[in-house]
Parts: structure tokens; sequence; C-alpha cells
């Protein structure tokens, strides 16, 4: 293998003058694209990438077939939970992914419909429903890196409606054994049990959307009671069903009623979908603010967006609070939490400790069901900002000692590697697309590239002076990087690593995040509580608001509507609305 992870023969075919040898180059990328090896996979869309660009139409044809085909597909294209009692706490169906091993690994998804989550672990989409509604019919969307595939989901909350059963196995396409188990969760006071709910094939292949595509199709359904009762008029309403169904009363059937005899009403109700994509808003809203703990610095969202995990670094609690009911649960540490991630399925949070002079430095790694310190790792003297990257690995910059250390994210956690950088990482964040891996140096006023393939450095980049935080954006091409010193932020073209700016925000940007969408990026100012909203593409200021005392973090919901930033001297956080 070359330094870009593949075969010389194949460098040698698609830098060839000769059309005929560059096509046998997109044949093997084609096969290479396909690999488990991640590395050599992405090596392989980089330069399939490039030849789409190709003097030959046919080469360049050959090569966006094969881009073509790492497109993600969901089986079953529908889930629908039918209709259940009121009070249903939850219903839960999995859905397979396919697709390439790296179309897979770099997946993100966005949800819409109301009390609807999700979560993708490996191939496995899971599907949780809260009914909050009368009506469901939402989406989950899954965006792989040549397209996205969306998951229709229905459901109905209907009074009288029958308990759901224990088990229930229905016949979908493709899966293994032509079956699936649902399940449906029981009240939170009990265990959860095997399910309810049928997943069901498509009544129709669902429509592939373009970004920012919005489907509002209204949606009417008349039920005819027929023998002196009622016309019900269901009418789902933008997608929310927050009100119930409005009865109109019709003629009795009967002799010389014209109308014909009684029959039973149907137990479906066929709808056209609704749902439409989280969009994210220029000027965001203050939505709640929450107590925590003493000094909140990091801050992350779990994967299902049903908890908010923030370090206070200023006591030896880890606090867990859930985003309904806003209800606090407290972890105990031994050292002093500073900043905190989750594992890529939720299971997982990853909380780097260390105390003012600098010892008791490590990872406290916690069950997120149990609320339980499984183990402590000891890493390098102060780790900061740490992350799980595409590759399943958790970064985790070591501050005092100028490098990243990498370590698996499974069973008892092993070293990977160290990567050397230059003075002194603060934050991590990655392009899975690129399988680059990007650190802000703080004292070196630059931005560390790394390869992901080898853990080496490639590059780095000038920015604005004390560089705290990056964040890069859902696509994978653009770098967002805060200057704490300068009061100013970067954009930097995660391929080509050419910087754009500085562009001015606030006073001492601390932290900065993208939007789901990648249309807005966020800057959080320390040092006038303030968070600076920018246009994702151009940096233009579309609105500055203002948040608590000493702001430090910023982590936004896996469905893009809300933002959670941590403000160190009131011991809060701020909820916003930043999409919808």
């Amino acid at each position: 293998m070359s330094e870009r992870g593949l075969p010389p023969h194949v460098l040698t075919e698609i830098d060839s003058a000769i059309r005929e040898a560059r096509l046998t180059g997109v044949h093997e990328l084609t096969r290479l694209v396909n690999s488990a090896d991640l590395a050599v996979a992405a090596a392989a869309r980089q330069v399939l990438e490039r030849l789409t660009m190709d003097d030959s139409r046919s080469v360049a044809a050959a090569a966006a077939e094969a881009l073509a085909r790492m497109a993600v597909r969901v089986r079953p294209e529908r889930v629908d939970f039918g209709k259940v009692p009121p009070g249903t706490p939850q219903m839960v169906a999995d859905v397979h992914v396919d697709g390439a091993p790296l179309a897979v690994a770099t997946a993100g998804i966005t949800v819409s419909g109301p009390g609807l989550r999700a979560m993708l672990a490996g191939r496995r989409l899971r599907v949780v429903w809260q009914p909050r509604s009368y009506w469901l019919d939402g989406l989950v969307t899954v965006r792989g890196p040549a397209g996205w595939a969306d998951v229709r989901v229905t459901g109905q909350v209907t009074p009288g409606a029958p308990a759901p059963p224990a088990a229930v196995r229905s016949r979908y396409p493709g899966g293994d054994d032509g079956s699936r188990t649902v399940a449906a969760a029981r009240p939170a006071a009990s265990p959860v049990v095997p399910a309810a709910s049928p997943v069901v094939p498509a009544e129709e292949p669902v429509r592939r959307r373009r970004a920012g595509a919005v489907v509002l199709i209204a949606s009417l359904t008349a039920l005819v009671l027929l023998g002196g009762v009622a016309v019900v008029l269901a009418l789902a309403r933008g997608g929310h069903g927050d009100r119930p169904p409005t009865a109109l009363r019709v003629p009795a059937a009967g002799a010389g009623s014209g109308l014909p005899p009684a029959v039973p009403p149907p137990t479906v109700v066929s709808r056209v979908p609704l749902a439409r994509p989280v969009h994210s808003v220029g000027r965001p809203a203050v939505l709640a603010t929450i107590r925590v703990g003493a000094e909140p610095e990091g801050v992350a969202v779990s994967p299902d967006g049903r908890t908010v995990w923030v370090a206070n670094q200023s006591s030896h609690i880890l606090s867990a609070v859930d985003t309904a009911s806003r209800r606090l649960t407290s972890v105990r540490l031994r050292n002093t939490p500073r900043f905190v991630t989750t594992s890529r399925d939720g299971r997982l949070v990853f909380v780097a400790m260390y105390e003012t002079d600098k010892t008791g430095s490590g990872v406290a790694v916690v069950d997120a069901a149990s609320r339980r310190v499984l183990r402590y790792l000891v890493t390098g003297v102060q780790p900061y900002a740490l992350a799980v990257g595409p590759d399943d690995r958790l970064w985790v910059p070591i501050h005092s000692s100028g490098r990243v250390d990498l370590y698996a994210v499974a069973g008892n956690e092993r070293r990977y590697a160290r990567i050397p950088v230059p003075p002194n990482p603060h934050a991590v964040a990655f392009s899975g697309s690129l399988m680059r891996a990007y650190t802000p140096n703080h004292e070196s006023n630059v931005l560390s590239v790394i390869d992901m393939r080898t853990d080496r450095l490639l590059k780095s980049v000038p920015v604005s002076r004390a560089p705290h935080s990056v964040a890069v954006s859902p696509d994978g091409r653009t770098v967002l990087v805060a200057g704490y010193d300068a009061g100013t932020a970067d954009l930097i073209d995660a391929q080509t690593l050419r910087r754009t700016g500085p562009f001015t925000v606030g006073s001492k940007p601390q932290s900065v995040a993208f939007a789901t969408d990648g249309a807005h990026g966020y800057v959080v100012n320390e040092g006038d509580n303030t968070v600076t909203v920018l246009d994702g593409h151009t940096a233009a200021v579309t609105a500055t608001i203002t948040v608590g005392r000493s702001p430090r973090t910023i982590a936004i919901s896996p469905d893009g509507r809300r933002a959670y930033v941590s403000n160190g001297d009131d011991n809060t956080i701020t909820v916003l609305t930043v999409g919808q």
C-alpha cells in the first residue's frame, strides 16, 4: 500500500494519460471504496471524487457511478406503530441500514416529527416514539456521503385502543429471515419488554428529498360511520397533530335515506406525509434556563437527544439532564470533570478530568443507562475537550504535553496511538468523508490537521490568535475555529485547507458548533455572555443572542432543534431553539 492507502498499481492507472488505463483504475477504486478497511475506502473515495472532473467523459461518468453506489439504504422504509392508548410512554422499532462500510460509518441522522427520536449504532437504526400528540407522521433521514434515505414513521394515539401485546413479528422485504421483532417500551417504572407495534413495508417507495425540500401536502380523510353516528374529520396539521379529531353530524342511514347499508369503519387511516426536515434559523430564541452543578464547563447531548451531560468543574459531579422533564441526575467522580462526550451509540459517556494543580488527570468511563462509573483511564496531564471520531476511537487532546492520545471505544479501553501536535491542543473535530481530524493549538496559533488513516500530522494551518475550539460542518467540508484572544472566528476548507477570515464575533470566543444542516455556525463568547450566530457559508453574523454569565461550551441536539450552552458563573445551561 502507498502512503495514500491505495495499491501502487491503482495510482499508476489513474495517473495514466491513457483513457482505458484510467477506466481500469476506476474499476479497481470501485472495489476498494466498498472495502471494510475504512482508511482504504476513504482514500478510494477521495480519488474517485477527483476523477469525476476527468477530461474523459467516460472516466468521469464511471467515477460518478461508483460514488453513487455508496448511497445508504434502509429496510424497511416505513415504521407504523399503529394505534396506541393514551399514556403509552414510548414505542421502539429497529431498522436495518445497508450500504458500503464507509457510507454507514460516516452516516448521520436527522429527525422530524413530534416525540420522534432516532439513534444509529453500526447498521442498526433505532427509532423511538414518545407519543405527545394524536398523530405521528414523521421522517427519520439517514444521510450518507452519496445521498440519503428516509424512513417514514406513523402512529396514532386512540382512546380505548388495546394495550400493545407482548410481541409481534412482521414480515418485511430483505430481512435475514424475512421477519423483525419490534420493541415497545412500558412505563418507566417497568422494564422494557419485547414489543407490540409492527414494522411494515412501505406502501409506496419513499422519495429521496433534496436538501432543503419541504413536503407540505394537506391530508383530509373522512370516515363515514353509518347508522346514525358521525363523520370524523382527521386533519393532520403540519406534522404536529396536536388536536383531536373533530366530529360532524350526518343524516342517519336507513330506508329512504339514500345511503348504503351501514358498514364497519376502516381500521387504518391513510395519510399523506406532512413531515419536513429541520432547518436551522438565523435568529435562535432562548427557550429555557436549567440549573445544574457548580460551574458547568463541558456539555454534550446523547445521540438519542434525551440526555444532556454536563461537566461541573467546581465539583466532582457530572450532571445528566433529562431533556423532556429537565430533571437532574448526578454522577459522582473521583476527580474534577472538565469536558464530556459520548460514544457513537450513546451507551458510554467519557469525561476528561484534572484538578487545578493538574493532578488527577484522566478520563472517567460512565455507563449512560445506570449512571455508574465503569472505570478510569490514566492519561497525560490536562486532558481537554475529547471526542469520539467516525473511526470509533476516543480522541483525547493532552493540553500540557502537546499531543493527542487515541483510545479504543470497547471493553477495557486501550491506547492506540500518541500523535504529537504543536502546543497546546484544546479540542478535536472530524471530517469523516476526508478521514481527517482537526485540533486547535492554543499557544501556537495554528490548527493541526491529522490523517486518520495513518495517525500522522499532515499540516498546521495558521489561524486567529489563541484558538480554543473547532467544529466541522455536517458535510465534512468546512472547519470553524474560534480565536479566543482575537475575538474572531475563521472558516477553513477541510480539503484544501484554504482559510477565509478572520470574522469578528464576540469577546473571548470559547466554543463553536455547526447546525445539523450546516446552514449556521455558533460561537460562544465567554467575555460578553453571548452566542454569535454565523451564516455557515459566508460567516456573516445573523444574530447575537444573550445567554448566562461566562458561557463556556455549546452542544447541538441530534435532531437540530435545540442548542445547550453551559454558563459557568450562573451554574446553569441555556436552552436555545435553533431549528424548526
